[in-house]
């Protein structure tokens, strides 16, 4: 007796398909009890409670399908398990036909399964989410927007405001993000619209779509429905979380964080996210004030710490710099059992030894780099031989470098980061850069200036080759070919906002195009919000442009956020044209206790011929 479609496979392969499909027919019985609703990640089954008995009808409906898709029959396996999913609305049979169409590449075949799933069992969560992520991965998004919608009303309410965060995910396939923001808004319009109650669902929606727009880069429009949000619950966080993402593209987003921390000083994980961001801006004074309100309210929490090292001494406090990281070595060496507890009750991250070990490490670097400021160039070496991270190698030698390059010992520290691998275009790179800032610091611009032509023929139309040789250029006295380079890197890259200030500066410091230096200064700081260096620079073209008063309004914030030397040469010198001397004498007198061999602060004392 032969069969009509002959399964070519030996005896005990048969069984063993029969015994899975018992096991999973048995799986499927034993289920009575409603399951969890699915989250946005990890979809579950939903409420459909299952018989409690397998008769022999769903039995055998079963086998045969699952027999099907093993005999090469994906299609005739889906619609067997479909009919007995419909028939016996069972929420773990339509699942499984949804999975093996998928699985054989047959998206109508699964939008089919799916619906009919949804139209058997109109109250489940699963069918909805399965639906909506097969409508997203079929290419639409839009006919996806009624299931999504229902998705939420069906979610307890408890769960809801988790689902309404999660729904930008969604659309992540969506290329067009003003499309995916659209969409969004059109599935949360009942939750976000003006006449809808004002509760948790509104500001929770209303913080989604922001997030969508400021995805889209309508920073307007999402900042518009982060103060609806925070007007309508000022104590939600989500709203003020947001706003501090969002101060880099809106600078008032910062009254909404700053307000919230008037009121609830004690919070500090948003203190420390504020803090984040300020640094981010290279507002690092601010910064420092900020993780200094933690670290005086969370002496345990060993991160902030850390953090502030890292700002004392890009700000040139070597002495507050070492204060801090020692802390912090001190909080992850003695007691390492209660640094996680300690770091989670900052910041809401637990600590583990990965981090911690690159935590260590950062701050041996940064220890370095304080002991040269204060050229103790036993200490720094001291610091660096501690450092057992392979990844910082590269910044190790470098580091090595130049405090060979402080002692006089040019071509000790050009042979060491000659040493540097050379293996692929990242450690080529690397290794040219490494290169070129010993050149720098040692004012060889002529040699720098070959070593990088040479990376701009091996590295065709990269930016940052191109805006170093920029730099390079500008120090050879060749400001057309600085502007050329320049030009070349907006090209390739139109964000590239420290390109549009070096041009823009430039112009300024010369005394020329001052109309277009203010333009192009004035662009950066569209595409850098904030930035203390940028608003120097505008500072700076303000004063060239005869501008005074508004030149010193800017170059006084742009200090205070940022304490540099070279601000303070600007600030100085406009406070000393507006008769305003001795504060000039103050800020100057500051500078050189950071920063003494900063040039820029040098050429402008000896230009005003200024007595200290």
């Amino acid at each position: 007796m032969q069969f009509a479609h002959p399964v070519r496979r030996p005896y005990r392969h048969v069984l063993g398909l029969m015994l899975s499909s018992v096991l999973y027919s048995t799986s499927l019985a034993q289920t009575t009890a409603p399951t969890p609703a699915p989250t946005a990640t990890d979809p579950t089954t939903s409420s459909a409670p299952l018989p409690s008995i397998m008769d022999a009808r769903l039995f055998f409906e079963v086998l045969v399908g699952e027999m099907q898709w093993r005999s090469g029959e994906p299609l005739g396996a889906v619609d067997t398990l479909l009919n007995a999913a419909r028939r016996n609305k069972n929420e773990q049979l339509f699942i499984r036909a949804a999975e093996l169409a998928i699985q054989a590449r047959s998206g109508d075949q699964a939008l089919l399964v799916v619906q009919t799933w949804r139209n058997a069992l109109p109250q489940s969560i699963s069918a909805h989410f399965y639906l909506s992520q097969l409508l997203n991965s079929l290419g639409k998004s839009a006919e996806a927007v009624e299931p999504l919608r229902s998705l939420i009303t069906l979610t307890a309410a408890e769960k809801r405001g988790e689902m309404i965060a999660a729904l930008p995910r969604f659309f992540a396939g969506v290329p067009n993000r003003s499309v995916a923001a659209r969409l969004v808004e059109e599935v949360l319009e009942p939750y976000a619209k003006p006449s809808a109650p004002r509760n948790a669902d509104f500001t929770a929606s209303r913080i989604t779509i922001a997030r969508s727009w400021l995805a889209a880069q309508d920073s307007i429009r999402a900042y518009a429905l982060l103060q609806d949000a925070n007007k309508q619950d000022p104590n939600a966080d989500a709203p003020v979380l947001l706003a501090v993402e969002m101060m880099v593209r809106h600078p008032d987003a910062e009254t909404i964080v700053t307000r919230f921390l008037a009121q609830q000083g004690q919070r500090m994980d948003i203190r420390l996210a504020y803090s984040r961001s300020l640094t981010f801006t290279q507002r690092y004074a601010d910064a420092i004030e900020q993780l200094e309100i933690i670290t005086r309210a969370k002496p345990d929490a060993a991160s902030p710490f850390l953090a502030l090292g890292v700002l004392h001494v890009e700000l040139r406090q070597p002495l507050d710099g070492q204060k801090a990281l020692q802390t912090y070595l001190r909080l992850t060496t003695s007691d390492k059992a209660a640094t996680p507890a300690a770091e989670k009750s900052a910041d809401g991250d637990d600590d583990n030894e990965p981090s911690v070990s690159k935590g260590r490490n950062e701050a041996w670097i940064q220890l370095a780099q304080a002991s040269e400021q204060l050229k103790d160039y036993a200490g720094a070496d001291a610091w660096l031989n501690k450092v057992d991270d392979p990844d910082r190698a590269t910044q190790v030698q470098v580091l090595r470098a130049s405090v060979l390059v402080q002692r006089g010992r040019m071509d000790e520290a050009l042979k060491l980061v000659s040493t540097l691998p050379d293996t692929d275009e990242a450690s080529g790179r690397a290794k040219v850069f490494a290169q070129t800032q010993v050149l720098r610091d040692s004012k060889r611009w002529k040699e720098a200036q070959t070593l990088l032509q040479a990376a701009a023929d091996r590295f065709p139309k990269d930016a940052s080759v191109l805006y170093e040789q920029s730099m390079v250029a500008e120090k050879l006295g060749r400001y057309d070919e600085m502007e050329s380079l320049l030009r070349q890197v907006m090209a390739l890259k139109p964000d590239h906002h420290y390109a549009h200030n070096a041009l823009g500066y430039s112009l300024a410091d010369r005394n020329v195009r001052l109309r277009e230096a203010k333009t192009l200064i004035q662009r950066a700081l569209e595409l850098a919000p904030g930035d203390p260096l940028i608003t120097d620079s505008l500072g700076w073209v303000e004063f060239r442009l005869g501008n005074r008063d508004e030149a010193a309004r800017l170059l006084r914030w742009a200090y205070r956020a940022r304490p540099d030397a070279e601000i303070a040469a600007h600030l100085g010198e406009v406070l000393w044209v507006q008769g305003q001397r001795e504060e000039a004498r103050r800020v100057w007198r500051q500078a050189k206790i950071r920063d003494a061999s900063n040039e820029v602060l040098r050429e402008t004392l000896v230009r005003l011929k200024v007595d200290m």
